[in-house]
This record gives structure tokens, C-alpha cells and sequence, in this order.
């Protein structure tokens, strides 16, 4: 492989790993370990199949065009509302995710060194130290995102590296934390890990531009996609496995979604002082790196939308645009972080599943040759009864 693909693959995998690894714990633990782990690789399949159904779709609209652009060359303005309305509740709803889940880190940390911090005053510090990263540029948000990506990555191999050997597997294959919850609350912890899950694997805004970076190359990019989203499922099966395979699922459940007390009890695991450093650090930097990516995602989006002028002043503008919204709901919600990691699920089915099966199926029509993914209508059928579960997966919990 080249550079390019390897680069190529490095984006997809690290726009998948997040902060949604730190949530997956806390939200399949009800489940057990092997159901949870089958529900990480059927998700994980759907993932790939729509990856590759939107690479069909542009390949054939046309190399070097955007999803707006081909959103719109295909199914016209309606379909460019949607999928910007999706985008934008997308990215605000994951903003928001991301200073709660921030917030909560911070907080613990000036436990630690016996302070009290106002969870209000941590959400708005949280923001403005690592939002104001934004303001910057891009061009400065790259560097730093890779760099924090690359030491993400390096500790997770080392914590996982270290506590693998500590796993029970026992614990694991024997675990009856589901047995211990009524059938209706295990229903609905079902119904509330699924759109989490589907959320943890949501790469596919970064199609567009690998397909522009590897000049259309069908088969490269087929590599690329397969790979890159495997990466994230094996990063997600080894991060289960330590979590749940050294806690246990009965007592990552106790802590009720809780990022502090997940990352206190995995720290309690490791003996090393150092490595209890690293597990912090990992947990910092999953966030952050996150944070970086989507929040800068948004501010070009929505200096895009208002025209913004590349000045102190338009970038001022577009800064309070882009954090404002998310602010007042992590500032007025402070305890919505799964709540709103759920419903994240919504806006990304309408834009990975449903948009694309539309102008897949209009595109089909033209007999435009070139690309397509296997399947047929039944796997579009399929995949898109799929996308309705998940949304009605949301809205039962949030009901």
C-alpha cells in the first residue's frame, strides 16, 4: 500500500474513534459481553455496506464534489435541506456531547487535587480553552488533531497491551448482569445501546474527500473503507474486552453512565502508577480528539452557510454561531450525555442510510455504469428497514 492509502485509511479509522469509545462500556454493559460484542459487529457491518453504497453514489455523481453538491445534483433542494438540517443537528448534538462529556472529566480532576468545581463553570472552561483551539484555524487544528490522534492511539495499544492479561474470561462468558435487571429496563438498555453503538461508527462524512484524494480509484478506496472501519470494530472488541473482561458488566452498570468512575475503576485495575497516568490521559485525549474534529467540522460548515468573512470579526461571528447553541444545552443538561449521544443516531440514519438509498435508487435508474456495491434493491431494502429501527430504537427510550 501507499502513503495515500495508508493515510486514507488512518482518516476513516480516526474519525470513527472517539469519544464514543469511553460511552460503549458504559452503554452495552447492561447487555453482557458477548451480546454486546455481536451488536458492535451487525453494526459494524451496516457501517461498511453504507460506506460503500455512498462511494457508489460518488463515484458516479462525479470526483471532487462535496455531499452538499452531490446531495443536491441528485435529488435537488429538498435534498439539501434535509441533509444539511441533519448535519448541522448532527454536529450540535455531538458538540454538546463532547462538553458534557469534558465537563464531567474536568471536574474529577480538580477533585483530585481537592478542589470543587461547579459543573456550569467546568462546561464553560472546557469550551473555551479547547474551543477556542477552533478559532485559530484549521490549518492549526490539523496539526494539533494529529498529533493528539497518533498519542491516542499509542496509549490505547499500551493500556490495552497492559490489562488484556488481567482480563477474566469467565467474567466475561459468565456474566449476569442482564439476569439481574427487570425484562422491561433490559428492553429498553437494549433499545438505548443501539443508536449509541451506530453512532461510535459514523466515519462516512469523510468519504467525499478521500474519494477526491485518491483521484476516484474504485478499488483503492473499496480498501480503504473495508479497512478503516475494521480498525475501529477491533479497537472497540479489545476496549470491551479490558473493560468489561477486568470490572466486570454488573459493576460498569453501577456506575450509570458515569466517564469519571469508569476511568477511576480502570485506574484501579492497573497496579503501575505510570499506567494509571496513561489510562487518564487516554480518556482525555479520546474526547478531545473528538471535540477538535467534529467542532471544527461545524465552524467551516457554518461559515460556509453565513458567508463568514475570513476576519478576527467573521471568525468571531461564526465561533459564537457554532458554540453557543451546544453551550446553553451542556450548560441547562448537564446529565443528557447518553441521552444525547442516542439521539446523534437520527440525523446520521438520515444522512449514511437514508439520503443514499434515495439517490442510490435514482442513480440506478440512469444506468450510469462504473461502481456499484453488491446487494441490489434487497440489500437498500434491508438497510434502509435497519435505519428505521435504529431511529425507533431512539425515540421508544426517549418516550
Amino acid at each position: 500500500m501507499n502513503s495515500k492509502i495508508l493515510g486514507s485509511i488512518a482518516i476513516v479509522a480516526g474519525t470513527a474513534i472517539g469519544g464514543g469509545m469511553l460511552a460503549l462500556p458504559l452503554a452495552t454493559a447492561s447487555l453482557g459481553a458477548i451480546p454486546a460484542l455481536l451488536l458492535l459487529v451487525v453494526i459494524w457491518g451496516i457501517s461498511i455496506y453504507t460506506s460503500l453504497l455512498m462511494l457508489e453514489i460518488n463515484l458516479r455523481a462525479g470526483v471532487g464534489l462535496n455531499v452538499h453538491s452531490i446531495t443536491g445534483k441528485i435529488l435537488g433542494r429538498t435534498g439539501q435541506l434535509i441533509q444539511g438540517g441533519s448535519f448541522l443537528s448532527l454536529l450540535f448534538a455531538l458538540t454538546m456531547v463532547y462538553l458534557m462529556g469534558g465537563s464531567s472529566l474536568l471536574e474529577s480532576k480538580m477533585e483530585l487535587v481537592g478542589m470543587q468545581m461547579d459543573n456550569q463553570l467546568a462546561v464553560l472552561l472546557f469550551t473555551l480553552v479547547f474551543g477556542g483551539c477552533i478559532a485559530v484555524g484549521v490549518r492549526w487544528v490539523d496539526k494539533i488533531s494529529r498529533v493528539l490522534f497518533g498519542s491516542m492511539i499509542a496509549l490505547l495499544v499500551v493500556v490495552v497491551a497492559y490489562l488484556l492479561p488481567e482480563v477474566n474470561m469467565g467474567l466475561m462468558l459468565n456474566d449476569t448482569t442482564a439476569e439481574t435487571i427487570s425484562r422491561g429496563d433490559l428492553t429498553n438498555l437494549w433499545l438505548a445501546a443501539i443508536p449509541i453503538v451506530f453512532t461510535s461508527f459514523g466515519f462516512h462524512v469523510c468519504i467525499a474527500t478521500i474519494v477526491r484524494y485518491l483521484d476516484g480509484d474504485a478499488v483503492s478506496l473499496r480498501k480503504v473503507l473495508i479497512i478503516g472501519s475494521t480498525i475501529p470494530l477491533v479497537c472497540y472488541i479489545l476496549w470491551l474486552m479490558v473493560t468489561l473482561g477486568t470490572l466486570g458488566g454488573q459493576v460498569v452498570y453501577g456506575f450509570e453512565g458515569s466517564l469519571p468512575l469508569l476511568v477511576t475503576a480502570l485506574q484501579g485495575v492497573a497496579e503501575s502508577s505510570i499506567l494509571q497516568k496513561f489510562i487518564d490521559l487516554f480518556a482525555n485525549l479520546a474526547l478531545v480528539t473528538s471535540f477538535l474534529g467534529v467542532t471544527m467540522s461545524l465552524f467551516d460548515y457554518v461559515a460556509e452557510l453565513t458567508r463568514a468573512k475570513d476576519t478576527k470579526l467573521g471568525r468571531a461571528q461564526t465561533w459564537l454561531f457554532t458554540f453557543v447553541p451546544p453551550l446553553l444545552c451542556a450548560l441547562y443538561y448537564p446529565d443528557g450525555f447518553f441521552q444525547v449521544l442516542g439521539f446523534a443516531a437520527i440525523p446520521l440514519v438520515v444522512m449514511i442510510i437514508f439520503l443514499p438509498i434515495a439517490m442510490a435508487l435514482r442513480q440506478r435508474k440512469q444506468n450510469l455504469g462504473g461502481y456499484q456495491v453488491s446487494g441490489g434493491t434487497a440489500a437498500l431494502t434491508i438497510t434502509g428497514l435497519l435505519g428505521l429501527g435504529i431511529i425507533a430504537a431512539q425515540l421508544m427510550v426517549a418516550l
